[in-house]
């Protein structure tokens, strides 16, 4: 859950989990709908159908107890280098190195990286550092302190009269480092979608791509040069701005296409949905009857 998202934000995210899922098995035999809806507001949610695999993979394959050797944590789904290695090294006390944001920031600055770190390069390099500098015994307090060292002395605004390796640091100008690949442009991106509602129901759809089986609320092609719309907001995916435009659609329409399903208004809390289409649908549904179908914008 720490990868992507802040810790203040993970905590009750964590804490509610752990209660839904209290061991690997309770998630290996959970539904994908289930661990999605578990993980919205997350983002991100490739992160949340990996767990899930790897808990099947773990109990398939290791009898339901998480594997101690380098190469079986490597193996689970969605582990790379670093996961793998955090986990050897905090749980297992295994002399491996770690490399994340905070350590990246503090080695780049320690050697005076002059590449990249996002780059291929910049990350062997920064991989290599972290390897040569790995004490002998002790590498899970060793990569805690790393961590907090980054997180709280070197960080993004560096307080380098209170470093305690700040006499090995090769940087002249610690605020410039860790370069950086240029980001992308923002793309901005118009999404229409429709809603419709009958008997306490509304109709949603399942998410093919993005949100792969999540609900949300039904794809439009295009929306009527004369309709006007119910609902308007933007949010961003990854190096995408999308705009939300949600339209009044009558009740029947798309109600018999694959995919697409009728879930009770009053039940809604139950569905996995993606945060932007959740927000829109409270907003839309929370309105008053004769408001249901007015053009409604967030503030």
């Amino acid at each position: 859950m720490l990868q992507q998202t802040q810790v203040a934000t993970v905590i009750p995210y964590y804490q509610m989990w752990l209660r839904r899922f209290p061991d690997f098995s309770s998630l290996a035999v959970a539904s994908e709908q289930e661990v999605l809806h578990a993980w919205q507001g997350l983002g991100y949610y490739t992160r949340a159908r990996n767990l899930r695999a790897a808990a099947q993979t773990i109990m398939n394959k290791h009898g339901g107890r998480f594997p101690r050797s380098l190469s079986a944590i490597h193996d689970l789904p969605g582990v790379g280098r670093y996961t793998a290695n955090a986990v050897a090294t905090f749980a297992f006390n295994r002399t491996v190195p770690i490399v994340e944001a905070n350590i990246a920031r503090l080695l780049a600055r320690l050697v005076d990286l002059q590449i990249p770190v996002d780059s291929s390069m910049g990350r062997d390099a920064l991989w290599r550092c972290a390897t040569e500098l790995l004490p002998s015994r002790s590498a899970g307090l060793y990569n805690s302190a790393l961590m907090d060292l980054g997180a709280l002395v070197c960080s993004s605004r560096p307080k380098c009269v209170l470093c305690p390796v700040r006499d090995f640091c090769q940087t002249r100008d610690p605020a410039r480092l860790p370069l950086k690949r240029m980001r992308p442009s923002t793309k901005r991106q118009t999404e229409y979608h429709g809603l419709a509602v009958r008997r306490g129901s509304v109709l949603l759809e399942q998410s093919q791509n993005r949100w792969r089986g999540m609900w949300m609320l039904p794809r439009l092609a295009a929306a009527g040069p004369k309709s006007r719309p119910l609902y308007v907001s933007e949010f961003a995916f990854t190096n995408h701005r999308i705009t939300l435009t949600v339209f009044r659609r009558p009740a029947v329409e798309g109600s018999r296409k694959s995919k697409q399903r009728w879930f009770r208004i009053d039940r809604l809390q139950s569905v996995p949905l993606p945060s932007p289409h959740r927000r829109a649908l409270e907003m839309l549904i929370s309105a008053e009857p004769h408001r249901l179908y007015a053009p409604v914008t967030p503030t």
